[in-house]
């Protein structure tokens, strides 16, 4: 029943989540994080906010700032990270099979899936950019 009702809202919703996320990846400093996203024919239930280059400190940073404001996320974004790496799959590819794959390992550690909620103002997107932007 609550599917059926929030199907009367989809449409209006998934642009106002495209309008979000294009404000996010615009706001975003593209010097310290992928932007390049591309975004055409979809529905980002999330602000997927990775970082440009591997950078520990920074990625510590983001974490304990998104804490201390009360953002929730997933680091590794949605599907908790690298696969690869998780104790289920070792036995059927191994132990370091997931070093052959650099980009989602990058992902796994350098990667933040943020809600993106149709009822989020843009003035918290925009001051959510600014905090990080200035990490």
């Amino acid at each position: 029943v609550i599917g059926r009702n929030q199907l009367k809202r989809l449409d209006k919703n998934i642009v106002k989540r495209n309008e979000n996320l294009k404000l996010f990846l615009n706001s975003l400093d593209s010097r310290k994080y992928r932007t390049d996203f591309n975004t055409e024919g979809c529905s980002n239930y999330a602000f997927t906010l990775i970082l440009k280059n591997k950078d520990d400190k920074l990625a510590h940073r983001v974490m304990e700032t998104l804490d201390v404001i009360n953002v929730e996320y997933r680091r590794g974004t949605s599907g908790g990270g690298n696969q690869l790496r998780q104790p289920y799959l070792k036995q059927l590819v191994g132990e370091d099979f997931h070093k052959n794959f650099p980009e989602t390992e990058h992902i796994h550690f350098f990667g933040f899936y943020i809600g993106n909620y149709p009822c989020l103002e843009s003035q918290k997107i925009e001051r959510l950019c600014h905090i990080l932007n200035e990490l």
